[in-house]
């Protein structure tokens, strides 16, 4: 019987643990686990426990334990404390939580959840088998698909920064911020992270991106589909991310600037505005961002001048 899944260090009986390399499968079956997850090099061997042989155990170990700690949805309905409008329409088993706000046509998805405190706009469309944890406020008119993720804090469609100044007075008015935002399926958001709705147009999150704590999507962004990007990363109005990009913690990326498929951006990188960058798995790093190889033969000239004798 397995129950739940765990470290080869703190793996008791009932838990579940995985190997990728097989100098760490004799730790694995020496450990408390109950069984095991491990590529194909445990394929032929005559084990103490149970094997299971996947191509990608890191992969097969992530599924596993999505399906054994999956949580409860709690209890559909609607408590006392919250208030839904009358002309919302919420699909089979959603769930309420404490002191939520559910306001004018909108429209929520079988099954999915909704956390105490938070706040949805009027027209706001929400798919099945969501979870909005508690403390999200989603601005009227944002789109959600299926099995979307949001953690607490997180602020959905509020104005992009947006500003036109006074060429005589130099004072600034605000231009419209009057688009939409659409979050596309399997999309994970973290804590205290914010997206811009478009200014004019759409600012559109695409379907299986991953975005962790306290980052800023701007206004009119287009980030593609399976994007991952760390926590501290801003992103200004208008920049398109293209498919498979990653991109590290605190990162800053200006106003008009084009990530192509599949590059990499490594921790602190900054991209100056409408650049574009380009090369699949090739990882960038610096500001402004460049290649790592020739960012790090920078370096090296530079460590070489600074020990250069000042006489010489």
């Amino acid at each position: 019987m397995v129950s739940s899944v765990a470290s080869l260090q703190s793996a008791r009986a009932g838990d579940l643990v995985f190997v990728e390399e097989a100098k760490n499968l004799q730790s694995a079956l020496a450990s408390q686990a109950s069984a095991i997850i491990a590529g194909e090099f445990a394929a032929n061997g005559n084990h103490a426990k149970p094997v299971l042989i996947a191509a990608q155990p890191r992969l097969a170990f992530a599924r596993a334990a999505a399906w054994l700690r999956s949580e409860s949805n709690g209890v559909p309905g609607i408590p006392p404390s919250a208030v839904v409008h009358k002309a919302a329409k919420l699909g089979k088993d959603v769930v309420v939580e404490e002191r939520v706000v559910i306001g004018e046509d909108v429209k929520i998805g079988e099954r999915t959840r909704v956390g105490a405190g938070s706040v949805v706009g009027q027209q706001v469309k929400i798919g099945r088998d969501c979870r909005i944890y508690p403390n999200v406020t989603i601005y009227p008119g944002s789109e959600l698909g299926n099995r979307v993720v949001i953690h607490a804090g997180t602020v959905l469609g509020s104005d992009g920064f947006g500003y036109v100044q006074d060429a005589k007075t130099g004072h600034y008015e605000k231009f419209p911020q009057i688009g939409r935002l659409i979050i596309e399926d399997d999309v994970e958001i973290g804590a205290n992270s914010t997206v811009d709705r478009g200014a004019l147009d759409v600012t559109r999150i695409r379907r299986g991106t991953k975005i962790d704590n306290l980052v800023h999507v701007g206004h009119n962004v287009d980030i593609g589909e399976d994007v991952v990007i760390a926590a501290q990363t801003g992103l200004s109005g208008s920049a398109v991310v293209e498919n498979n990009v990653i991109i590290g913690g605190q990162v800053g990326i200006a106003d008009h600037v084009r990530i192509e498929d599949g590059t990499i951006l490594g921790a602190q990188s900054g991209i100056p505005s409408k650049k574009v960058i380009r090369g699949k798995g090739v990882v960038f790093w610096g500001t402004p961002a460049r290649p790592i190889k020739e960012y790090l033969k920078e370096l090296a000239v530079l460590a070489r001048l600074a020990k250069k004798d000042p006489s010489e």
